[in-house]
């Protein structure tokens, strides 16, 4: 099961402001709801994160490693994760982009990316996953809008 998400954030902080959080990979996982914690393996390169949620039946314990693969200072940031819960059978595979952007207002920061999951939970309960992953990316992007207003 394979999903996109894309949104796009009008903020009054500066660009320097916003890039400065955005630029902070385990301040940015903070905002994520299930991420139970984050290691810096590498820094400002690799992460070792450890997702934590109950879905329905499943316990969702998940080690995921996170690669920045791309950094254009003050400008854009591009990232991979992928892992697995062995428990529960299932694979997570997650890419997103971050884009910060001068305008009249502020700053625009554009999130997109995708998410796969696969394995068993996905085969019995994608209906559930795609609600669940639906409220943590407005958990998420709540989030951004309060940590980074001015």
């Amino acid at each position: 099961m394979k999903q996109e998400f894309h949104e796009v954030l009008q903020l009054k902080a500066a660009p320097e402001a916003v890039w400065k959080t955005v630029s902070d990979i385990p301040t940015v996982l903070s905002w994520i709801s299930i991420v139970g914690s984050v290691q810096e393996v590498q820094p400002g390169e690799r992460y070792s994160v450890v997702l934590e949620d109950k879905l329905g039946p499943f316990r969702l314990r998940a080690d995921l490693d996170i690669a920045v693969r791309e950094r254009v200072e003050g400008r854009s940031i591009r990232a991979t994760g992928d892992g697995e819960d062995r428990q529960a059978g299932s694979r997570l595979i997650i890419e997103v982009a971050l884009d910060v952007a001068e305008r009249e207002y502020g700053t625009e920061l554009d999130v997109s990316g995708t998410y796969e999951v696969t394995g068993r939970p996905a085969a019995l309960g994608a209906g559930s996953i795609r609600k669940k992953a639906a409220k943590i990316l407005t958990e998420f992007f709540a989030s951004a809008e309060r940590s980074l207003a001015p």
